[in-house]
């Protein structure tokens, strides 16, 4: 018998999959300062106590990026016990907010650590996994709080240190979903309505796999000029893979560039010959408002991307005001080590294409 063909290389780094890989369900966890952001109405939960009822910053991550999973598994119809493995991470030390939060509801876990873009690299080994028959329920979650990541990379808040304009302002949320092998029940008694809206579901065709790209920066208050040329390296990469142009994408939203690395990322692919800035849209500055929340150059942080995609992109696919759009997630390879000991700052990105499908 002839083994059936779920995916296809694509290019030198893509895989485009021939059978369809459903995001089922979708929930957001944030913080007070988001939840005043443009998208506060777009959050499933907006907790005002920034410990999350922990004693420790770590603690409180690790209790949000539990409740995002658990909302997202329960939208879905779910229990834990269902989902056969979780990819998940955060910007922590030994990914300890997901050692400590998903790895708790005895779920078969990865721990995974790609900074700011660790939200895409969740969702591309879901899916390759989804497609491959490893899993029909697959969880792919990941967090990050501004205390927790200051104490690692910086300063802990006590210290009152002054930041640049360059900075970005690490969000204090997570974003989860469930990633299945068949699209989403219309209704499910007793619970949410996971994500279908009008008879319209998210499915995950594509994915393009960044590479390290290092131009020897090394300034850790400016992470959008770390993550930028990754950025057009993996956005460059799928149009390539996939021949297509940026108008083929409804959105190409990059993780958290910020200001500052959305300018450098245009000119960069403009050197290309590429125009995306019609297309082009950033989770950094779209959670918070650059008028009237002091955040300089906008939002970063595992959860930036995690919550945005939840809230804000999912939903605008399933119901069709979105056909497709390429998700491109932004790390920043930063480590507490490296840097004291001067070396640079590489970045990476992961692009996911996500579309609109009828059902």
């Amino acid at each position: 018998m002839k083994q059936e063909i779920t995916q296809q290389l694509t290019g030198s780094a893509s895989i485009a999959f021939t059978k369809p890989v459903y995001v089922i369900s979708c929930a957001s966890v944030v913080g007070k300062k988001e939840g005043e952001g443009p998208l506060g109405n777009d959050f499933d939960l907006i907790c005002e106590d920034p410990m999350f009822g922990s004693d420790t910053w770590e603690a409180a991550e690790s209790t949000m990026q539990k409740e995002a999973a658990a909302l997202s598994i329960g939208k879905a119809g779910l229990a834990p016990s269902d989902i056969r493995m979780a990819f998940a991470g955060d910007l922590l030390a030994q990914t300890s907010a997901s050692s400590f939060g998903i790895a708790g509801m005895g779920i078969p876990f990865y721990g995974l650590f790609g900074a700011c873009s660790t939200m895409g690299e969740s969702l591309s080994l879901a899916a390759m996994s989804v497609a491959a028959g490893y899993g029909d329920h697959i969880l792919c979650a990941t967090s990050s709080h501004f205390a927790s990541a200051e104490k690692e990379f910086r300063f802990p808040l006590g210290y009152g240190n002054q930041r640049p304009l360059s900075a970005t302002w690490t969000v204090t949320g997570s974003g989860a979903c469930v990633i299945g092998n068949k699209p989403p029940s219309e209704k499910i008694p007793g619970k949410t309505a996971p994500l279908l809206v009008k008879n319209g579901c998210v499915k995950v065709t594509g994915i393009t796999t960044g590479k390290l790209v290092d131009y020897g920066l090394k300034d850790s208050l400016n992470m959008g000029a770390c993550m930028a040329p990754a950025a057009c390296d993996t956005i460059y990469q799928n149009l390539c893979d996939f021949d297509r142009k940026p108008s083929d994408y409804d959105r190409i939203l990059t993780g958290d560039l910020g200001v500052v690395g959305k300018r450098i990322l245009l000119d960069l692919l403009n050197e290309k010959g590429i125009g995306i800035e019609k297309q082009h849209q950033d989770c950094g500055l779209l959670i918070y408002d650059g008028e009237t929340q002091d955040t300089h150059s906008g939002g970063s942080g595992c959860g930036c991307a995690a919550a945005v995609l939840a809230a804000y992109i999912l939903p605008r696919i399933a119901s069709g005001e979105w056909k497709r759009i390429l998700f491109v997630p932004t790390g920043a390879l930063l480590s507490k080590t490296s840097f004291n000991e001067g070396e640079p700052i590489p970045g990476i990105a992961h692009g996911v294409v996500l579309e609109h499908m009828e059902v």
